[in-house]
């Protein structure tokens, strides 16, 4: 039997937990129906945090402002994150001196990645490096890092980011998701008729591919 190939549109950021643990849970139900569904993931833009200064901000900091977070609740949260991450195989390594960034750079190289079928390696560097490494993802020279890790050529990088070659491309991309009313990620819309929103157990995407198999 022919596998068929569904459509899988992602939005999310690289400094969101849920994004990861998400992904990680749609992986797990792509596992299970392997050989029956293929699919093409596409990553899009979302920027949880648009008017953050360039060296970012104390992430404990940001998520009382943004949240009124208190202590023992950042703590609680982290927690658990950090076990569902370990579940998944995914490692969390929060720290009291965690910060936490603007993406639009990072967003602008994964536009690019996507020529070189390397989007999809980078966004998962990129997670694991903020998550797991602690790396300052706002930072060119950390980006630059990032691309040739995945074997992106990191002069170019440095060219598109100095010369904002995929700047309104971005931008183009992030009002679209709005405009679809997508305000909070992650958000997973496959074939362009069902919508997953935030980190869903396997089993809602399982019920989604149960339907896609039997049309």
């Amino acid at each position: 039997m022919t596998a068929k190939t569904i459509k899988i549109d992602i939005v999310s950021d690289v400094v969101c937990p849920w994004c990861i643990i998400g992904y990680r849970r749609l992986e797990a139900a792509l596992e299970q129906v392997q050989g029956s569904l293929t699919p093409e993931i596409t990553w899009h833009p979302f920027e949880l945090n648009p008017k953050m200064p360039q060296g970012g901000q104390h992430l404990r900091e940001h998520l009382a402002e943004k949240y009124g977070t208190t202590l023992p609740q950042s703590k609680a949260v982290r927690q658990q994150i950090t076990d569902i991450g370990q579940e998944l195989g995914f490692t969390f390594s929060f720290s009291d001196e965690m910060r936490i960034y603007n993406t639009f750079k990072a967003h602008q190289l994964l536009h690019w990645a996507k020529e070189y079928d390397k989007q999809h390696d980078l966004k998962m560097f990129l997670f694991s490096f903020y998550f797991t490494d602690g790396q300052a993802i706002d930072q060119q020279e950390t980006l630059i890092n990032a691309v040739e890790s995945v074997g992106l050529n990191p002069r170019e990088a440095i060219q598109i980011l100095e010369e904002g070659t995929y700047v309104d491309e971005v931008r183009t991309d992030l009002k679209k998701w709005l405009n679809k009313g997508i305000y909070a990620v992650p958000a997973f819309i496959i074939n362009d008729e069902f919508l997953v929103s935030g980190a869903q157990r396997t089993g809602s995407f399982l019920k989604i591919f149960e339907k896609l198999q039997d049309t």
